[in-house]
Parts: C-alpha cells; structure tokens; sequence
C-alpha cells in the first residue's frame, strides 16, 4: 500500500471514521498512555451483551434500532458469537489459504479486446553500443546488459559480483536489502555464464542480476515481510514468481525491504530512502524495489501492490512501475494482504524493459485459483499514433506538478495520439478501501489476537496495529455493499474503454488508484521530471484489460520525450 499523497490521506481520513476510539473507557485509555502493553494473546469478550452493547455497537455500523428491537437481538445475538468462536476453535486456515470466491476482473459476456494484439515480448529494441565503463552496467537497460551478455562482451558473473557490490555499499544507506543473497547469487551467475558460453539463451534476462520485494517466498532464504514478528520465518519452498525467473537463467541478488506487512516503507530494519533525496522515504511498500532499481543495484525488480505500491514508489524513485492486469501474474508463495486486488509487477529503470519480466512472470499456476493464461502482446517497433487517451482535466490540478503532468499529454498528442476529454462521475470511490480493509484484517488475524501486532516498528493511528483493530467492526452488509459498488465500477471502466485505449492522469487523480485496483485494470506508471526538491514526478497510465501492450507504446513515446537518458542517474547511486 501507498504511503503518500492525496490517497494516503483519504486511506487515514477513512480509517479515521471507522475508528472505535470513542467508544473506549477513559480509564483504558488513560492506561495505554503510560505506556502499558499486554505481552499475552488477547483476552475474549465479556459475555454480558446487553441492549447498552447493542446500542453502542450501533454508532459504528451508522444504523439505529427501537428498544424492543434491541431486546430481541439481546435473546439471539450471542449465537452469532459462538458461531465465530467455533470457526477460531475448530479449524485452522493457513497463510496460504486462498478464499473459495475469486475475483474475476472480466465482466460476464465480455472478452479481452487489447488494442496491441500482436507482438513478441521478448524481442527488444536494437543495441549496438559498449559500455564505456562500470557506470554503463549499473543503468544499463534490460536489452542492453542481454545484447552484452550474449555476445560475451561481459560476464553474468562480472554483472552479479558488481550488483552484490553496490548493494552492500549502498544498500546501507538506502536500507534497501533485508537479505543479501551472495552464495546463490554467484552460483546462479557461474550456471548462466556456462550455458551462455555452450551457446544455450535462456532468453532476454539470461543472466541479469535482478532483487525481489521480501514477500516472495524462497526456500534458501529467510522471507520476512518487512514485519519484526516474521524476521526469521523460512519458506520450504519458492514462490511461483521467484521459479519462474529462476528458469529464465535471471540471478536473483537481493530480498529487498518492504513497509512492514506491505505499507509504507518503514520495515523492522527502519525506513528505506529515496536514493534522489536521503531525506526523504522511498515510498511504498515495494520500497525496496524501487529504490535499488533507481539506484543501479539490480537490473530490474518485482513489486506488488494492492493499493498503489508499485504506483507510489515508482514515482518517488524514478522508475518505471508496471502494474498488470489483476490475475495476469500467479501469487502463490507470495504474502497475501488482500485476495481479490493483491497484483505482482515489474519495477524497472526503462520502458521497454518491463515487457521481457513481465513476459517471464506471465500465466496461470495450480497455487493461485484467481491467476488465468492470457497472452502478452508488446511490440517495440510499434509507435503511438493513432491511439486514443482520456483524460479528466480535473486529473490535472494547478499545483507544482501540474506541468509536468501537462508535459506528458503533450509528449503523447505529438506522438500521434488522439487525446479525449472524458468526465468521470463524482461516485464514492473511497468506500472501495473497505474491501481492502476486511481482507487485510483477516489475513492478519493471528497477528492480532495473537497482541504480536504490538512489535511492529509502525504504531501510529493509520498504521497496520491500529487499523487491523477498528476493521474488526466494519459491518458485513457494508463489505457487500463495497463489492457491488465494485462492480458497478467494474461496469463504468468497461464503457469508458470501448472508446478508449487508454487514459492518462496524476497517479493519484481523483479516485483512480483505488477504483482500478480494484477492477483489475493494468497501469504503468512513467517519470516524467524533476520536482523543485529534487525528487521525481510521473504520470500513470490505465489501460483496457490483459492489454499492457499499448500502455508501454505510450509510456515509451512519454519517457522519450519527458525522461531522457540523462535524468535517469540519483545523486545517491
């Protein structure tokens, strides 16, 4: 999740309403003032429910009730607590237990239209250039470090020692790496540099040092979320993501930080920085991935989000964040936060270089029930011309950043594209968080009844502890109603794209992040300047469902136009 910006305030706002603070006695709180912490699990409920219980529980489901109707509910309404309490006693559900509903981001009766419907992913624009020196390899492009490689011009293993390198050498003070993999790093750069020389091409990221956001599972390494309570857990097994890359011959280097239990991007080993102004957060949570990519640590990255932790690092850092349609790339292995909009993407330093990872990451797995195979066109010979983009002028507010959004409507109406006014409808798109709230909280419900939330290194009002605590009274008529308001939402994005490519707007205009969170819509997420503090702006780019395609045709005319080569480098790399 997001830890910035116009939707993290609307994220705290909300959080903020649904707060059962008031509702404490204020001797309690007056105890959890001085300090004092239960160190134990959580003790249950009184039994004495009475029409008072009733009564209160009321303000915060916004709904009331007659006395008389109090009364009855007072004789039947403990039942729905033993209900409860037998699921706690009677079954356990592991981390890995997807829920028998799956989201499906296609409407019944409609098909997949990519307006890019040809082109292999894997086929890159044309290098013919050397590097001049170690600087050339560190923000090299993805086609470039495999032209390289393939021609033996350099090493997986001169790649992967130098990655290793700069990652304890900056990783240090970016707080980017959470673990360091060198053994199997060098041992998987040695195995790609054999095959290479015997003439064997894995394909484009065949030996390219590469790091992971720590949520992804691997068997030979701690997985620790980011969370002080998982510090030491350790997967007997790898997630799909990390396999899949495992057999592209790319060389996993790092497990890189995430906000803990992905939000934000303060993690048990503190807070990761921004490598274009240390003082300054990397955003998050796919904090991490960001900041090592911007820096030069690593070829390229995963991320995931599900509420802008690909969008919101992305931009902070100076990256190019990819987020794929919802059930494009299998989650299994992966930390789950929240089922039905959690997405795994690439983050990396060029346009261009998204499609081979993505490519790699791509189809369905048996561990995922909501990951479908879908074919991913891209097509870098392909330009912009001719496609058509909305936008919401409202996107486009008069602030700071205002022309350096502007600068990317421009680079796009240049390139040929068609730009579209369009209105989107004044809906409340923040009553969508309470799907991600709900779930989020029953993913993390040990952690809660457990009090193990008390170790986490965030304890603000709109941290994880204290939202995982409120989301315990949202009302189970309310996440219904969410979910059909998603899917009118749902309805709204597939009429806008049958005239549309594309749209463009601020990554946090309006209530775009979260409404195409949740409808599952790809995005990708360009720099497109300097702010006056130094650090980097960028637009975001939605697109019609399994059509990542087009997006990178048009985030490539705007990273041409907007972020030359020479914006690419931190002062902190």
């Amino acid at each position: 999740m997001i830890d910035t910006g116009q939707s993290r305030r609307r994220f705290i706002a909300l959080a903020t309403v649904m707060s059962a603070a008031h509702l404490v006695p204020r001797q309690a709180r007056a105890e959890e003032g001085n300090g004092a912490i239960a160190t134990g699990p959580r003790s249950a409920p009184p039994d004495d429910i009475t029409s008072e219980t009733i009564a209160q529980a009321e303000r915060l489901a916004g709904i009331s009730f007659t006395p008389k109707e109090r009364s009855m509910m007072v004789e039947t309404i403990i039942q729905n607590r033993e209900m409860f309490e037998s699921r706690r006693r009677g079954i356990d559900l592991p981390d890995t237990l997807f829920p028998a509903t799956v989201f499906n981001p296609l409407l019944p009766g409609r098909q997949p239209r990519p307006t890019t419907d040809a082109g292999d992913p894997n086929v890159l624009p044309r290098v013919t250039d050397r590097p001049a020196g170690d600087e050339d390899l560190d923000f090299a492009s993805i086609a470039q470090l495999s032209h390289w490689l393939r021609t033996r011009t350099i090493t997986s293993l001169q790649l992967t020692k130098r990655s290793l390198q700069r990652l304890r050498t900056h990783g240090e003070k970016l707080r980017c790496v959470i673990t360091l993999m060198e053994d199997q790093a060098l041992e998987q750069a040695r195995k790609a540099d054999a095959e290479l020389d015997a003439g064997r091409c894995r394909g484009p990221l065949h030996g390219i040092p590469w790091g992971a956001k720590d949520l992804f599972d691997t068997d030979n390494a701690p997985t620790t979320w980011g969370a002080a309570p998982y510090s030491d857990r350790q997967p007997d097994s790898n997630a799909a993501v990390i396999e899949r890359l495992n057999e592209a011959g790319a060389v996993l280097v790092a497990k890189l930080s995430l906000g803990a239990l992905a939000y934000n991007d303060v993690w048990f080993g503190g807070r990761t920085n921004n490598p274009w102004n240390l003082e300054e957060g990397s955003s998050g949570s796919s904090a991490g991935s960001a900041a090592a990519t911007a820096a030069g640590l690593v070829g390229f990255t995963l991320g995931t989000e599900t509420y802008g932790s690909i969008v919101s690092p992305s931009m902070r850092c100076g990256v190019t964040g990819l987020r794929p349609t919802f059930g494009r790339v299998p989650r299994d292995g992966a930390m789950a936060l929240c089922w039905s909009l959690d997405k795994v993407g690439p983050i990396v330093r060029h346009v261009d270089d998204a499609a081979p990872v993505l490519a790699a990451i791509n189809g369905a797995s048996p561990g995922d029930p909501a990951s479908v195979t879908m074919p991913l066109y891209a097509d870098v010979s392909k330009n912009a011309s001719g496609l058509r983009v909305g936008y919401d002028p409202k996107w486009f507010a008069d602030d700071e950043t205002a022309p350096l959004e502007r600068s990317a409507v421009d680079a796009l109406r240049d390139a040929g594209c068609e730009l579209v006014p369009i209105e989107m409808p004044d809906w409340p798109w923040d009553s969508l968080v309470t799907i991600l709230l709900a779930e989020a909280t029953a993913a993390f419900e040990s952690l809660t009844r457990g009090n193990r939330d008390d170790e986490l290194s965030w304890q603000d009002p709109e941290a994880w502890p204290n939202t995982f605590r409120q989301s315990w009274f949202i009302p189970a008529p309310e996440l219904v109603q969410a979910d059909r308001f998603r899917r009118r939402c749902m309805e709204l994005y597939a009429e806008r794209f049958d005239d549309l490519d594309a749209m463009i707007g601020s990554p946090f205009s309006g209530g775009v992040l979260i409404t195409t969170n949740c409808t599952g819509h790809p995005s990708l997420t360009v720099p497109v300047g300097l702010k006056e503090s130094g650090s980097p702006h960028a637009v975001t780019l939605v697109g019609r469902l399994f059509d990542e395609g087009t997006l990178l045709r048009l985030g490539k005319a705007i990273e041409r136009r907007c972020w030359p080569t020479r914006l690419r480098r931190p002062p902190h790399a």
